[in-house]
């Protein structure tokens, strides 16, 4: 069964693609084949990936407002196993017809219903809660939540927590979810503490790996690799690589039970 996890949060800057590219990469690793769906605007994903989005004919933008088949419109990337489904600046449109349509919370969940081909896909979110996020949670077996240990990246959780709430009680009842620490500096005392209390407060809903700060994790992105190609004994990647140990956990071939 191919499990769909989308990685969201509405604050941006907590490294949302950073992390959907190079869990991508841990899981080619393994053996999985991936397709990573860049779900943002400003299309990080695709370009971190080599693509330049403004050569981008065809999107994701064209599954979400004009129902073309996702397979039509996803391409392989350098990394064999590693597919990509790009995006442009037409998503900026798509979160703002994707409402007028019915059901359209629904809409990318029936176009990925019948891709069986892959083990995981990937759904790199725009930092906001709007109609294309919604989209990717409704559609998620589990939704990955990029956090770092700083009070403007804790506070916002409420308001995606909010939303998880929302979408089991009238979408999506087996959604899982876990908070993922990420650019955490262990020089910083505020990062240790606030990690500590995140890993007290939600407790069993937070990843035991955390991801530490690394530079390589940017300078992948530069070269088009996931962190795991491009710099493969950095922390960051060995990182990445428990990360995707740690999945098999929560995300299995039938879905899981409600976190809490």
């Amino acid at each position: 069964m191919t499990h769909i996890i989308a990685i969201a949060s509405e604050k941006g800057g907590v490294a949302k693609t950073t992390s959907a590219i190079s869990l991508g990469g841990a899981l080619v690793e393994m053996g999985q084949d991936v397709l990573m769906v860049d779900m943002d605007p400003q299309a990080s994903l695709t370009l971190s990936l080599g693509v330049p989005p403004h050569k981008v004919r065809r999107s994701i933008a064209d599954v979400l407002i004009n129902q073309v088949s996702p397979v039509s419109v996803s391409r392989e990337t350098t990394i064999p196993g590693l597919d990509l489904l790009p995006s442009n600046s037409e998503m900026e449109l798509a979160e703002r017809f994707l409402p007028i349509r019915k059901n359209y919370k629904h809409v990318l969940e029936d176009a990925l219903q019948d891709i069986h081909c892959y083990d995981a896909i990937l759904l790199d979110c725009p930092p906001s809660l709007g109609a294309v996020t919604h989209n990717a949670i409704v559609a998620a077996d589990m939704l990955i939540i990029p956090t770092i240990p700083e009070y403007l990246s804790i506070y916002t959780l409420r308001n995606i927590l909010r939303v998880v709430r929302s979408v089991r009680a009238q979408d999506n009842p087996s959604l899982n979810y876990r908070i993922l620490i990420t650019m955490l500096d262990q020089r910083i005392a505020s990062h240790i503490t606030l990690s500590n209390q995140l890993r007290a407060t939600f407790d069993q809903a937070i990843f035991a790996t955390a991801i530490q700060v690394d530079t390589r994790l940017r300078d992948s992105a530069i070269v088009g690799l996931p962190i795991t190609h491009y710099a493969k004994k950095a922390r960051g990647a060995e990182q990445y690589r428990a990360l995707a140990q740690e999945l098999p956990q929560y995300v299995r071939s039938e879905k899981v039970e409600q976190a809490a």
